[in-house]
């Protein structure tokens, strides 16, 4: 299993509205293709502005079949460019869980 972190820097005081947009235009076309995440988060402490989710996959193969199929999808093409306005920045990291500490699915 592969775990994929992305980080989405936010325009401050923005997150109430990224989060509603996604709520309500995105999440259907992104968990129809990705699957349920592992979590989906807004920062309390530390930096501030930020949403995190998780996303868990089989391998990166699998990953890769699955955000292409997202990105192909005429739902994603259209929403995601009403996301431009909210994002400071982007990060993804992948990670790999330790075999002795596994990820609950």
């Amino acid at each position: 299993m592969v775990v994929e972190e992305r980080i989405y820097t936010l325009a401050p005081m923005s997150a109430g509205g990224f989060l509603k947009l996604v709520e309500e235009e995105g999440f259907a076309v992104q968990t129809e293709h990705l699957g349920t995440p592992l979590g989906y988060f807004q920062t309390e402490f530390g930096p501030q502005n930020q949403i995190v989710h998780l996303w868990a996959y089989r391998d990166l193969q699998d990953r890769a079949e699955r955000r292409a199929a997202l990105v192909a999808d005429p739902r994603w093409q259209a929403f995601r460019p009403k996301l431009k306005p909210f994002l400071v920045s982007q990060e993804n990291k992948l990670l790999i869980p330790a075999r002795f500490a596994p990820v609950e699915r």
